[in-house]
């Protein structure tokens, strides 16, 4: 059982190195800290990581895990509590720490520190000293034994070098860096000039893809040998000997030069071979036996990288491909918003304008009429109701024109327009949010005509406008600031509402995101916004202070 309230206190043990695992009582895990989800990704169940978990003296019966367990020891003990301890994965590796216990209340708190190199440092230093005490007093008794001190010298030497090799290939993802390493350390093992790893391709020949030391040849150079080296290749032997020329069709040397070829398979597929050239005449006993072991890792290692390499291409892919879908769904969810919109308003312009009409005429009508009355108290009194009917029908044409201009799906080709009679525009069509409510303050520049999408500008401007109106709660004022510098076009539109929180403003742009109530705001708005002024080869910047306002700033290059 996990409690989130619990976790939440523990998480400074996030910014451990080493694995942190917090139990409370006796078999509640509260807390795992990262690294310990990362190290031990197979956790399942505490019962089970504690079997799997033994003393490193005391290896544990699984049956008394329980009684034995270095974990549950530490749980009862009411002090705190420190043991060297080993823990073997599902897959059969052994992995050492030095695990210690602190009590906090009802709290056992682990901690676990990696200390499998030092073991085996530990280890290997212990039988390196004692191979060497031991030839020390055979070599005082006899010169013969001297043979097998050298031997073991050199066993030491390639247990180290197989070890420097294996950690280069464990530490590292990157084929290239692993290759490079890799013959560094052959070439000056070998005194190299030159050495070179060269992938498998069909047809018997090989691509150099790496190489170290002098640099005659090119990379991703095909090149292809013998019919007696292809043959030790195949059979997963090392080809090493004397020769005046490095492959086929190569300029040969000035003299004979020793040439290693180790071939590189994993598993029963072949994926490339290491070529080492060297000046020095030598023979090869146990270096074989390294190059074997080399040979070995190296395979696993290259196959592991591409993988992981391949891994992660799929992932870039997978997100760009989901980037794009969500800036598709975006572009659709408005192109269908602005379609229906603009059906909407064409109806609605439509239904209006035919009773609008009747109004007109009527009011014509009347107005004649007025002018026949004889009392002429009667006759003022039409002639106020014919005017104020008259200015009605004149402000419902304005509205339906402007509704129409506003949404002019028709006008989907770049245009040039009067950017500051589109703000008028715009704030003719939300005058409902603003009226006797928000003072509007306009500083408009002189602006040439812009080419722009009208209807994708007028939509930023209501999107901005209408939040603004929103964010003031009883009455303020919006000032709205247009310039033309540069070949560069300032918007500003400024407000005096309740602002918006720090933390809050790199997500305003965020498709979701809205801090209106449920049926009032769809998180959309401001998304859009900024896709159409990106559109515009332009930029959206905003700047807010809670209690003192916000200010949205537009630029687009003209």
């Amino acid at each position: 059982m996990t409690y989130n309230f619990d976790m939440k206190k523990f998480d400074f043990f996030n910014q451990y190195k080493d694995p942190v695992i917090v139990i409370r009582d006796y078999e509640d895990v509260v807390f795992k800290n990262n690294v310990f989800c990362r190290v031990f990704k197979q956790f399942d169940t505490l019962k089970k990581f504690a079997h799997q978990m033994n003393f490193e003296m005391c290896p544990m019966d699984s049956e008394n895990v329980d009684l034995f367990s270095p974990v549950f020891q530490a749980i009862v003990s009411k002090e705190n509590f420190f043991a060297n301890v080993s823990y073997s994965s599902a897959a059969g590796n052994t992995v050492y720490y030095e695990m210690t216990s602190i009590k906090r209340g009802c709290y056992t708190i682990l901690f676990f520190v990696d200390v499998s190199s030092n073991v085996m440092l530990k280890n290997n230093i212990q039988e390196q000293q004692k191979v060497l005490e031991e030839l020390a007093k055979l070599q005082e008794e006899n010169d013969e034994l001297q043979k097998i001190r050298q031997k073991a010298q050199t066993q030491a030497f390639k247990i180290a070098l197989i070890n420097k090799v294996s950690n280069i290939i464990r530490e590292s993802m990157n084929i290239s860096d692993i290759l490079n390493s890799v013959l560094k350390e052959l070439s000056i093992m070998f005194g190299c000039f030159r050495s070179y790893y060269a992938s498998s391709q069909k047809d018997g020949f090989f691509k150099i893809t790496e190489i170290y030391g002098e640099n005659e040849i090119l990379i991703n150079e095909n090149i292809c040998f013998d019919d007696y080296v292809n043959e030790k290749i195949n059979k997963r032997e090392i080809s090493t000997g004397y020769s005046m020329v490095e492959y086929v069709g190569a300029t040969p040397f000035k003299q004979s030069v020793l040439r290693i070829i180790v071939p590189i398979f994993h598993l029963q597929k072949m994926i490339g071979v290491l070529v080492l050239l060297s000046y020095q005449k030598r023979e090869l006993n146990e270096e074989i036996e390294i190059l074997d072991a080399v040979s070995s890792q190296l395979g696993n290692a290259i196959i592991r990288a591409e993988l992981y390499q391949k891994n992660a291409q799929n992932v870039r892919d997978l997100s760009k491909a989901l980037n794009e879908l969500k800036e598709t769904q975006l572009q659709l969810i408005n192109s269908e918003k602005m379609a229906s919109l603009g059906q909407l308003v064409a109806g609605i312009a439509h239904e209006i304008n035919t009773p609008v009409a009747s109004i007109k005429s009527n009011n014509e009508i009347l107005s004649k009429l007025s002018s026949k009355i004889e009392q002429d108290d009667i006759k003022d009194m039409f002639s106020r109701i014919n005017s104020i009917d008259k200015e009605a029908i004149d402000r419902i044409s304005k509205i339906v024109t402007s509704l129409k201009k506003f949404v002019r799906l028709d006008e989907a080709e770049l245009q040039e327009a009067d950017i500051n009679k589109e703000m008028d525009l715009t704030l003719e069509i939300i005058r409902h949010e603003t009226k006797n409510k928000v003072e509007i303050e306009k500083h408009y520049g002189e602006i040439p005509l812009i080419k722009c999408y009208p209807n994708m500008l007028n939509q930023v401007f209501t999107n901005i406008l209408v939040n603004a109106c929103q964010a003031i709660e009883e009455k303020g004022k919006i000032v709205i600031t247009t310039q033309f510098e540069n070949n560069i076009l300032t918007i500003k539109i400024k407000d005096n509402g309740k602002g918006i929180p720090q933390e809050n403003l790199n997500k305003i742009f965020t498709v979701g995101y809205t801090t209106k109530g449920v049926g009032v705001g769809t998180g959309l708005g401001l998304a859009i916004s900024q896709k159409i002024i990106a559109k515009h080869n332009g930029e959206i910047h905003v700047n807010s202070e809670v209690g003192v306002g916000t200010e949205f700033i537009i630029t687009i290059k003209c």
